[in-house]
């Protein structure tokens, strides 16, 4: 799966998982505590290897000259609501910060955009934290729209 000017979208492998989890670390604004150290490595592993086995799920890397610069994660969900319209849950996405407002993003939507129609799904849903108000605006110029508010429940 590539794209001209560089770009190439692809499935995350094992190996990438540190730089992914670095992608997430250095975004002040997700307020994960993400890390890759000795102690946080078994629960990354046991992730990726529940999401490499799901077949409706896609964690994706975004690479440009050969460095993974990108990344984001679909699910495909089946619903009953809306004539029982799939959908193509898109999150996680992250783009590294010097090479934001590059056109990577936008790329990374077509592409998106692109897997939906592929998989059958005919609406992509994501979500954004409330404190990305630029990542809010990019989405609202690629033509999402706001459409829900969404409530988070920590489980102990």
């Amino acid at each position: 799966m590539t794209g001209s000017d560089s770009l190439i979208f692809r499935r995350a492998t094992h190996a990438d998982l540190p730089v992914i989890i670095g992608l997430y670390a250095d975004d002040d604004r997700g307020g994960h505590g993400d890390g890759w150290n000795d102690a946080n490595r078994p629960a990354y592993e046991a992730a990726f290897a529940e999401i490499n086995a799901n077949p409706r799920d896609a964690l994706m890397v975004i690479e440009q000259d050969g460095v993974v610069v990108g990344t984001f994660l679909l699910t495909l969900l089946p619903g009953l609501t809306g004539r029982a319209t799939r959908r193509l849950q898109l999150r996680s996405v992250e783009v590294a910060a010097p090479l934001r407002s590059r056109g990577i993003g936008a790329r990374m939507l077509a592409f998106v955009e692109e897997y939906a129609k592929l998989n059958g799904a005919t609406l992509i849903e994501l979500t954004s934290n409330n404190t990305r108000s630029d990542a809010h605006r990019f989405y609202e110029r690629n033509g999402y729209t706001k459409s829900h508010s969404g409530f988070k429940k920590k489980v102990s």
